[in-house]
C-alpha cells in the first residue's frame, strides 16, 4: 500500500483543492456532511439533503451544481460520453477525500450513485437518453424500491408483484424504508414477475413514475424526529414494458451490479474523524455543558475513537489500493462499512457521556440547547448498522467470502 501521491496525483489533488476554495458557496461552508453526534443518518445524508422539494432549491445549491456540472463532477465515475468525468479509481478517491476534508457536499443522490451506473451497464439506449440527463441536471429525483415489510436484509424475498398485461406491467404490493420517496419523481425497484421460480430468478427491475395513479406514499417518523423514510403502496400501477431494465426475471442480477465505482468509504472515515475533533472543540468552548470532559473514562474514550478513526482511514486506503491494482474488493468493503457504522454509534454514545443530561435538552435555555444535538445524534445513529446492509449481513460476507467459512 502506497500512501504517497504520484506527481500526477499530487497535481490532481491540488486542482481539487483549488476548485473547492474558489467555487464552493460561502453559504455552505462549515455545513458539510458529518458523522457522529448531531449528524444525520447515512440515509439522510444520501444525496446530501437533496431529498426535498426541488422547486425550493436555493441559489447557492444551483451555483454549486453548475460548478460541478462544468467539470463532470456531479457523476465523476460516469464515462464522459454520458456526462460524467470518467475518472479512474485513484482520482475518484482523491476527489472524495478532498471533498470530505473540506466539508463539501456531493449532489446527485441515488440517481448518480445507483441508477445511473446501472443504466449505463444494462439499460437500452432509449433508457439512457430518457433518464441520465435528468439525473445530472437535478430535474428528476430518484428513490430506491428494495425493502419490503418481510424482505429487509433478504431482499430476494420481495413479494411485490408485476404481472404482464399487454404493453404494460401491473404492479401491486408495498415497499418500506424508502428514503426520500415523498420528494422523488421516479423509483427504480424490484418486483416479482415469476412467483413459481426460485426467489433470485423470478424478479425483474423496473423504472416507475411516482406520480402515476395507484402510488401512495406515507412518510415514517423516526425516533430522531425526521421523516426521511417512507412506506410506498402500489395498487394496480401500470408501468410500460419499455421501463423494464434488462431481461424479465433477471432483475436480481441487475440489482447486484457493482453500482458504486468508489467503495472505499473515505468520505465516512474523514467525516468521523472531523466529528470527533468537533466534539473536542465543543468541550473546550462549553466547559459548563461538557461536564464529562474531566472524567478519565471520557478522555480515554476520545483517544480510542481517534485511533479508530485512523484505522477506518487505513481500511479505506486498503480498498482503494486493491481497486487501483485491478482487484475487486468484496469483504474488504464490508469491513469498511461495518467498522464505520458501529464506530458512528460509539462516537454518538461518547457525545452523550461528554455532555451528560444536557444532551437530553431540546430547546430550553439558549446556553443549554447546543448540547441537545448529542442526544439526537445518539438516537439517529441507531439506524447506521441497519441502513445499507445490516451488521449481520456484513459479518456474513466477511465470514464466507473473507474467511471461507460455510453457510449455516
Amino acid at each position: 500500500m502506497d500512501f504517497n501521491d504520484t506527481p500526477e496525483e499530487a497535481v490532481w489533488r491540488k486542482e481539487v483543492r483549488d476548485f473547492l476554495e474558489n467555487e464552493y458557496p460561502d453559504e455552505f461552508r462549515g455545513r458539510g456532511p458529518r458523522r457522529g453526534p448531531g449528524a444525520r443518518s447515512d440515509a439522510e445524508d444520501a444525496g446530501e439533503g437533496l431529498f426535498r422539494d426541488k422547486t425550493k432549491e436555493s441559489d447557492p445549491l444551483k451555483r454549486w451544481r453548475a460548478a460541478l456540472s462544468s467539470r463532470g463532477w456531479v457523476a465523476p465515475a460516469w464515462p464522459k460520453e454520458y456526462g460524467g468525468a470518467g475518472l479512474d479509481t485513484k482520482k475518484q478517491f482523491i476527489l472524495n477525500e478532498e471533498f470530505a476534508e473540506f466539508g463539501a457536499m456531493n449532489i446527485g443522490g441515488f440517481g448518480v450513485m445507483m441508477l445511473g451506473p446501472t443504466l449505463i451497464v444494462h439499460g437500452t439506449e432509449d433508457q439512457k437518453k430518457e433518464h441520465l440527463a435528468g439525473i445530472l441536471n437535478g430535474t428528476v429525483q430518484w428513490c430506491q424500491g428494495w425493502s419490503e415489510p418481510n424482505a429487509g436484509s433478504d431482499v430476494a424475498s420481495v413479494q411485490t408483484r408485476a404481472v404482464k398485461d399487454g404493453d404494460d406491467y401491473v404492479i401491486n404490493g408495498q415497499k418500506i424504508w424508502t428514503t426520500g420517496a415523498q420528494f422523488a419523481d421516479m423509483m427504480y425497484m424490484l418486483a416479482r414477475t415469476d412467483p413459481d421460480a426460485p426467489k433470485h430468478r423470478g424478479i425483474s427491475y423496473f423504472l416507475l413514475n411516482m406520480k402515476d395513479p395507484g402510488v401512495t406514499v406515507r412518510p415514517l417518523m423516526t425516533m430522531a424526529g425526521s421523516a426521511v423514510f417512507n412506506e410506498v403502496f402500489f395498487e394496480n400501477v401500470r408501468v410500460p414494458a419499455r421501463n423494464r431494465v434488462g431481461e424479465e426475471n433477471r432483475g436480481w442480477y441487475i440489482g447486484t451490479t457493482t453500482l458504486d465505482f468508489e467503495r472505499s468509504s473515505i468520505g465516512s472515515s474523514v467525516g468521523i474523524r472531523k466529528s470527533i475533533e468537533s466534539m473536542i472543540e465543543f468541550a473546550k468552548k462549553n466547559p459548563q455543558i461538557a461536564v464529562g470532559a474531566k472524567k478519565r473514562e471520557v478522555q480515554l474514550a476520545f483517544a480510542d475513537r481517534l485511533i479508530e478513526a485512523n484505522v477506518a482511514k487505513l481500511m479505506s486506503y486498503r480498498v482503494v489500493s486493491m481497486q487501483n491494482a485491478g482487484l475487486v474488493p468484496n469483504h474488504e468493503a464490508s469491513m469498511c462499512k461495518l467498522f464505520g457504522s458501529e464506530m458512528q454509534q460509539r462516537i454518538a454514545a461518547l457525545g452523550v457521556k461528554l455532555n451528560g443530561m444536557y444532551s437530553q435538552i431540546i430547546g430550553g435555555k439558549p446556553e443549554w440547547s447546543p448540547a441537545g444535538r448529542f442526544g439526537i445524534g445518539q438516537v439517529a445513529a441507531v439506524s447506521s448498522t441497519i441502513a445499507g446492509g445490516t451488521s449481520e449481513i456484513q459479518r456474513n460476507i466477511m465470514a464466507q467470502r473473507g474467511l471461507g467459512l460455510p453457510r449455516d
